[in-house]
């Protein structure tokens, strides 16, 4: 698609297919897990358009002829995409995981939530999670850095002794550097002593 220029506005999936020589591009939005769909503005020397509606799609020739109106999609071509939806992975899923305050000691409500994690994984038959620890700003910012990656040590081995290969398992930690609840410093705040587990 070679000169054609595109303004995505929401969260909505496009797909593009390139036809053979002499053959048009079809583009597509089909709804995001929420099932909105947002907009998409294609520009080329020839014109412009604006796909946003589920079920439409927009013919594209060389850079010079107008992208032309939005039209229903034949049978066909969703036949063509289903193919493609089905084949795609499905989207990464995040959880949160609390700790008591100056520990790496898991709060029992977040022991609970291994198990949809554990789901999550199977379910995409996943090799692929990031253990990412977090800490509030009370104390000191090295012990804190410190402490962050325990966390997401503790959960990478909780998450090991339950059957997910660790070699699947990345880890990393913020300290107090990227709060969810911003604070300032020497602040308590127990939604920021967490892991994120993010599980694609």
């Amino acid at each position: 698609m070679k000169g054609i220029h595109g303004l995505c506005i929401g969260l909505s999936l496009m797909i593009a297919v390139s036809g053979c020589a002499g053959k048009d591009n079809l583009i597509v939005l089909t709804p995001d897990d929420s099932g909105q769909v947002g907009a998409l503005k294609l520009s080329n020397d020839g014109g412009e358009a604006v796909l946003d509606r589920e079920g439409q799609a927009l013919h594209l020739g060389d850079r010079r002829t107008s992208p032309g109106a939005p039209a229903p999609i034949s049978a066909e071509e969703r036949a063509l995409f289903a193919a493609a939806l089905a084949a795609q992975p499905l989207a990464p899923v995040s959880y949160l995981l609390y700790f008591e305050f100056d520990s790496n000691n898991l709060t029992a409500e977040s022991r609970q939530r291994l198990d949809d994690i554990l789901r999550a994984a199977q379910e995409r038959d996943s090799q692929d999670l990031l253990v990412i620890g977090h800490t509030d700003r009370a104390g000191d910012a090295d012990y804190n850095a410190a402490l962050s990656l325990q966390r997401a040590e503790v959960v990478r081995e909780l998450l090991a002794s339950k059957g997910i290969g660790a070699e699947f398992i990345q880890i990393s930690s913020h300290g107090e550097g990227n709060p969810l609840i911003p604070t300032a410093d020497e602040v308590a705040e127990a939604r920021n002593r967490r892991v994120e587990v993010v599980v694609r």
